[in-house]
């Protein structure tokens, strides 16, 4: 443990390691019940995404450990998910085994910018509005999710969405979920988001909304959704568009999880980045997750912010995202549990989540209007138009416009003209993608 993990050179020890990696699979375990919920919307097996998305998460997390020495967990990602099935799938038309095709290219992709240091470089250009834009965006685009499949926004003929009826059981029970998570979080409770999930799902099954069919059991086969990934679908007409999304939001999400955490922790020391030996194998490891997470059947793997819980309680080696790795490969045989998990109770799960994400607003410099203005189009684009790939869109293209009209283009880093422009040609040549 020592050779592997260096505990005394971080001034760490194998049980504040272990209480770090508990403490992170608390606040991050939620996924194992949300991602299937989403993903299932597309016709993938729920039952075999489920075992996806705990080994997705156990492999990523001990890549990162192992490889890495991070405390950091990792699994599918919260918003990549919803771009996956209510985009990609939903709207765009695709299969999900085309989805999953896209997400190995974008992998791929995302590997090499990672070895060849221009995810540095495309992260170093992105102006800070932009990055807070696209959190925040992606926060409402999963509060819009939450409130239409609760019952709390219904369709509406004259003014597109109106009000539903908050007498319904399932409608009462995402509300008081939310309460619950919010107030549980706010009393420092780990696990708050998790507490809130089964606290609603039990209420569900006592009051017959949903049905209970054990706890426990072997887990159930992946064979569903296991190597069932179509490239060569996935290289059809419109793939342009969803893998840009795809990369950009993996680039922004991981890599800024990542630095944020570390930070927390101590791990990176201010001045060139070679300094920080493990960061590189840090940004390697979320890259081969992405490949693997697409060949179980799961959409694109990430660094989870909660980490930072894991961090708090003392976590500060791989061993804290080993023992996540352990915890999520031990969760595959609650299956039984996850499978009674309705979408009341993963309702207030993505509400909360997105007011959580929709803060990142306050970094935005609101006195001047060339960096607001793109910003809020980035931010309302994407439930407006339920749409992340959108939101991106309008962001990149009006930050790169009204720096130019107002005579400040040199202020625009390379890499932002690149995706502007990128989007100008996917709407020019691709209208329909």
């Amino acid at each position: 443990m020592e050779r592997l993990f260096k505990l005394t050179e971080t001034g760490s020890n194998i049980r504040t390691e272990i209480i770090a990696g508990l403490t992170t699979f608390l606040t991050m375990a939620y996924i194992i019940f949300v991602n299937p919920d989403i993903l299932s919307s597309t016709g993938m097996d729920r039952d075999a995404v489920f075992v996806a998305t705990c080994l997705a998460a156990a492999i990523g997390s001990l890549v990162m450990g192992l490889w890495a020495n991070w405390p950091i967990g990792m699994a599918p990602g919260m918003g990549l998910n919803a771009f996956f099935a209510f985009t990609v799938v939903g709207a765009m038309g695709f299969t999900w085994q085309q989805a999953l095709g896209a997400v190995f290219i974008s992998g791929l992709i995302f590997l090499f910018l990672s070895v060849t240091g221009i995810r540095r470089w495309l992260i170093g250009g992105i102006p800070v509005s932009m990055r807070s834009a696209i959190a925040a965006g992606i926060g409402l685009f999963l509060a819009i999710i939450a409130m239409k499949s609760s019952g709390i926004v219904v369709a509406s003929p004259a003014t597109f969405v109106t009000l539903g009826d908050l007498t319904q059981a399932g409608t009462l029970l995402t509300i008081a979920g939310f309460f619950i998570i919010a107030a549980l979080d706010a009393l420092k409770v780990p696990g708050a988001i998790l507490i809130g999930i089964l606290l609603v799902t039990v209420a569900s099954i006592l009051l017959g909304v949903s049905q209970f069919t054990g706890i426990m059991s072997t887990p159930p086969s992946i064979a569903p959704t296991f190597m069932q990934l179509d490239l060569l679908g996935a290289l059809s007409f419109g793939i342009f568009h969803v893998v840009l999304v795809m990369v950009l939001v993996e680039i922004f999400d991981a890599t800024g999880t990542l630095i944020g955490v570390a930070k927390r922790a101590g791990l990176l020391v201010e001045g060139p980045t070679h300094t920080n030996k493990n960061l590189g194998r840090a940004l390697m490891a979320d890259s081969t997750a992405i490949l693997a997470g697409s060949m179980l059947g799961t959409s694109s793997t990430t660094a989870y912010a909660e980490s930072a819980s894991g961090v708090a309680a003392g976590g500060r080696t791989g061993l804290t995202a080993l023992v996540v790795a352990g915890l999520f490969l031990l969760a595959m045989f609650f299956a039984p549990l996850a499978g009674a998990v309705p979408a009341y109770a993963t309702a207030p799960a993505l509400l909360y989540v997105a007011s959580l994400m929709v803060r990142e607003l306050a970094e935005i410099d609101w006195t001047d209007v060339t960096e607001s203005a793109p910003a809020v189009l980035t931010a309302i684009a994407m439930p407006f138009t339920y749409s992340i790939a959108n939101g991106l869109a309008f962001g990149f293209v009006s930050y790169a416009v009204l720096k130019l009209l107002t005579g400040r283009a040199r202020e625009v880093h390379a890499a932002t003209w690149i995706v502007a422009g990128l989007f100008v040609i996917r709407f020019a040549f691709f209208p329909e993608g």
